[in-house]
């Protein structure tokens, strides 16, 4: 039986700021913004290329804002990724690797699978890391 993610929920204090942060600055499709009251407010967005959606909004569990940490975006070229960020306005770490067990600046030299990362948070502080894959290992 396949278990498959299809959600991340994301607490956020303000769905507003939220949704112009992931959907206009990131570029993440919404799939839905729903209000039937005042209420309740669900807004669900998708990365470009995921089956995993990131939901937020109001009235919906008991998550505090700024909570959620290090969910990982997956991108094939984290160089590309890390203009896309710098573009939009997004404050980042930069890309990033390992050398000896120690983050180090710069993308991977050898461009290894898993090797290159950059860190940013949204608006709350939930934080997310976005990581180079080429070739999954699955």
């Amino acid at each position: 039986m396949d278990w498959k993610l299809q959600v991340v929920v994301v607490p956020v204090s303000d769905v507003d700021r939220a949704k112009e942060f992931y959907a206009d600055k990131l570029g993440f499709t919404v799939d839905t913004d729903f209000s039937p009251n005042e209420h309740f407010r669900v807004v669900q967005v998708t990365p470009p290329g995921s089956s995993c959606s990131i939901t937020f909004g109001k009235g919906m569990g008991d998550g505090e804002p700024g909570t959620v940490k290090g969910c990982h975006l997956v991108v094939t070229d984290i160089l590309a990724a890390e203009k896309q960020l710098d573009a939009a306005g997004v404050e980042h770490s930069g890309a990033q690797h390992f050398v000896d067990g120690v983050m180090t600046p710069g993308a991977d030299p050898e461009g290894r699978d898993y090797g290159s990362f950059i860190f940013f948070a949204d608006p709350d502080g939930n934080s997310w890391a976005v990581q180079q894959v080429v070739t999954a290992a699955r």
